[in-house]
């Protein structure tokens, strides 16, 4: 029942994180979209409804503050091992009839885990929300832990990460750079789990999760659609109001020390061509209302990739050939450190070794000359006229809204990110670009492509995948 949050797929288009601000933006209070309503139980379980009238349908998710940042050494994927156990049933809901039971309704389900945070949604007719509310209590407080269900799950969740990551080279890649870029904070890890921590996993670590962190004082609930914001918050107050809450763990920071000189990683694995990442410590979005350096960088980031006529697509896959490829990722609302990455395929012919050097000097420009005036006009009416579309879904208004709560916002943010981005100045951009985009704070990853014949070799000694 997983499925790949944006801070868990790679590459990935730092133009879709712009994108994904724009969304954000499309939230803004207009006559066709009332204003958010929000409302908190008892127990402490924070309730957010947004009305959108456009079709009888509703989307209903639920979000747990708890992510891959969370977990322990030992017990890397847990939080992702107990998103699957959720569908494994409770007394009133056995194993497997979740899903089957919101698509006898005509609705459909899923759930995915990220760093930060854990989320299961539902997307049904208006009239059946009541059923969804009613299941996810259910499970938010009477999840059934079997030995039965678990051990088959667990081989399950191993063979998902086979597919993902260990039988795909770049995802490979995206792992092993983020252990590098990462060697105190939990982002060091990845989200499915380390194989070694998966093949020990207990069915007893799975439920200490569970009840460390699921509880209605960690949880968010966000509805989306053509609803009564009173007529939800009644129901809420009638499945999730009778929950006790429970006092969470103390969340202790844990800071990233300063890199203090370029880290480079080389995995060898069977692919056709090469593939080269280089990343970068940013920094993330604190406080919407002072910080601006990371609009700065959402802004160069549509500079460098924000369509086809941006920077980096221009200069080295269409102009140059060097490039098949170009891609940005940079995502400014994290519960951790940021990192800015940049990552790009070589064209038949030409090595990671060339391509690395025409990225950074497309960096050095940035860094000389700044972004003109037409670049930044282009990137801001993106921006403007990006976000009318995005209105029209109501999963991704409620996905925008779940995430600020997550990490620390508030959905009452959400309107000031047109603002925020159309005040960054073209000196600002030069800053960002200046300061962090250094070799001391660099990482740089390499895939280094073997055919299959020397895999078979390599495994019959034992060899290594990465060095």
């Amino acid at each position: 029942m997983h499925i790949p949050a944006p801070s868990s797929r790679v590459p990935r288009r730092l133009g879709t994180t712009l994108r994904a601000w724009l969304c954000a933006a499309a939230l803004l209070p207009s006559a066709a979209f009332p204003a958010v309503v929000e409302a908190v139980l008892d127990n402490g379980m924070k309730i957010v409804v947004q009305e959108d009238h456009r079709s009888p349908t509703v989307v209903s998710q639920v979000w747990y503050r708890c992510g891959s940042m969370d977990e322990f050494n030992g017990t890397t994927g847990v939080a992702h091992v107990l998103e699957h156990m959720m569908f494994k049933g409770t007394e009133a809901v056995p194993a497997g009839q979740f899903s089957k039971i919101i698509a006898a309704a005509g609705g459909r389900d899923n759930a995915f885990t990220s760093l930060d945070h854990t989320t299961y949604f539902q997307q049904l007719e208006k009239s059946r929300l009541d059923l969804a509310l009613r299941m996810e209590a259910d499970r938010m407080s009477k999840l059934t832990f079997s030995e039965k269900e678990f051990a088959p799950e667990m081989k399950v969740i191993m063979e998902e990460r086979r597919m993902r990551t260990d039988d795909k080279p770049r995802a490979m890649v995206a792992e092993i750079m983020s252990a590098t870029m990462y060697v105190a904070h939990p982002y060091h890890h990845p989200i499915i789990g380390w194989m070694s921590d998966l093949e020990t996993m207990k069915l007893a670590d799975a439920r200490a999760w569970y009840e460390r962190w699921y509880a209605p004082n960690n949880a968010v609930l966000v509805v989306v659609g053509d609803v009564v914001p009173q007529e939800v918050f009644d129901l809420a107050r009638k499945y999730f109001g009778p929950i006790a809450a429970h006092a969470l763990p103390e969340r202790k920071s844990q800071v990233e020390p300063e890199q203090l000189g370029t880290r480079r990683v080389r995995v060898r694995a069977t692919a056709e061509l090469p593939y080269l990442a280089l990343g970068w410590h940013v920094p993330v979005v604190h406080d919407i209302d002072k910080d601006w350096e990371p609009f700065a960088l959402e802004v160069l980031s549509a500079v460098l990739d924000g369509n086809e006529s941006a920077r980096l697509p221009r200069a080295l896959v269409r102009e140059s050939r060097l490039a098949t490829a170009v891609d940005v990722g940079y995502d400014p609302l994290r519960r951790g450190p940021g990192s800015f990455v940049v990552d790009a395929t070589p064209s038949e012919g030409r090595t990671v070794e060339e391509l690395e050097t025409a990225l950074k000097a497309e960096i050095e420009r940035v860094k000389a000359d700044g972004v003109t005036a037409e670049e930044l006009d282009r990137v801001k009416a993106q921006v403007v006229a990006s976000h009318v579309f995005q209105r029209d879904s109501m999963f991704y208004q409620a996905m925008q809204i779940g995430n600020f709560e997550t990490t620390g916002f508030s959905w009452r943010d959400v309107d000031k990110v047109l603002e925020r981005i159309r005040a960054v100045t073209a000196d600002q951009v030069k800053q960002v670009a200046t300061k962090y985009f250094v070799d001391e704070q660099m990482t740089v990853a390499v895939l280094d492509p073997r055919a299959p014949e020397t895999k078979r070799a390599d495994a019959a000694t034992g060899g290594q995948n990465a060095k």
